[in-house]
């Protein structure tokens, strides 16, 4: 099944949260009434109180000059304009350095092996770091993901420090010529101003191993969780810096209206999203093919 495909039936649910149940307003009159009740529909959407009152704000001021023709198509270019924006990963330095952080069980590892398999089918030489030393589980995992995708794989021994795997792992990289760095990180909110010193930390030594390192700092969030997930974005974010949202389980949620609320809360881009269990199910953001299958009818 093309991606296309997988991210449309990807997004039923939020599909039938938010353009179905609002398809019975596209047939009415664009009055007040309509609008209040769209903006509800898109706040129970996750797009969040603050962009929901600005889409429809949009809409009630170009009803007026007369430029909206109808509400389906007005509503789909609010929303195609909020999420446009930088998408996908650009290399930009050899080895390119990717740091990603998220708390326990968004799927982090997985989107990590994904990510990997995605860039080696690209032709491109991965090294893999296991910075989350406090788990032994998440570094055989990651190793698992080494030998699936041909990644070399740097790991030091359970409780090592983070930093120091994310600093050998680049120092590795440079000297086998390896394209990409991926370093997985600890995700243990529930220590959460430990957790934050550690990711500046790593941050910081990444800098020192290679200048401009990291080049992306991702985000792992899974999209079921709506408003709790834009909550812990922002913790991160204002720690160390987030360059981008990397959105799992879009296909289990009725809430993929949070794409947009991230957009508008914290001005980051969405870069790549996860629809499925499949190995190929971790692709680049595309704006327009996201809001296509958003609109599309089954």
């Amino acid at each position: 099944m093309a991606f296309f495909d997988r991210l449309k039936a990807g997004l039923s649910k939020t599909r039938n949260g938010l353009v179905h149940r609002a398809s019975s307003l596209f047939s009415s009159p664009i009055n007040e009434a309509t609008l209040e009740e769209l903006e509800e529909i898109l706040i129970l959407s996750d797009v969040g109180p603050a962009c929901a009152g600005d889409i429809v704000s949009s809409i009630r001021s170009r009803q007026s000059r007369g430029s909206v023709n109808d509400l389906r198509t007005a509503l789909k270019q609010e929303i195609l304009k909020r999420v446009t924006g930088e998408s996908g990963l650009l290399r930009v330095d050899t080895p390119f350095v990717i740091m990603v952080v998220g708390v326990n069980g968004v799927g982090k590892t997985t989107s990590i092996g994904k990510l990997a398999r995605k860039y080696h089918d690209e032709g491109l030489q991965v090294t893999l770091a296991a910075g989350d030393t406090f788990r032994a589980a998440a570094i055989e995992q990651l190793e698992i993901w080494a030998q699936r995708t041909q990644a070399q794989f740097v790991k030091h021994q359970h409780g090592a420090d983070p930093a120091a795997v994310a600093y050998d792992a680049v120092m590795s990289a440079q000297a086998r010529k390896s394209d990409v760095v991926i370093v997985d990180t600890a995700g243990r909110l529930h220590t959460k101003s430990n957790l934050m010193e550690e990711l500046k930390k790593i941050h910081r030594v990444l800098g020192k191993a290679m200048p401009h390192a990291p080049h992306e700092v991702l985000l792992v969030l899974d999209a079921t969780t709506g408003q709790n997930g834009l909550q812990q974005a922002k913790v991160f974010h204002q720690a160390i810096g987030l360059t981008g949202i990397v959105l799992t389980k879009l296909d289990g949620s009725a809430k993929g209206g949070i794409v947009l609320a991230i957009r508008e809360e914290l001005k980051l881009p969405v870069k790549l999203v996860g629809v499925g269990e499949g190995m190929d199910d971790l692709q680049d953001f595309v704006p327009e093919d996201f809001v296509e299958a958003l609109f599309q009818e089954s």
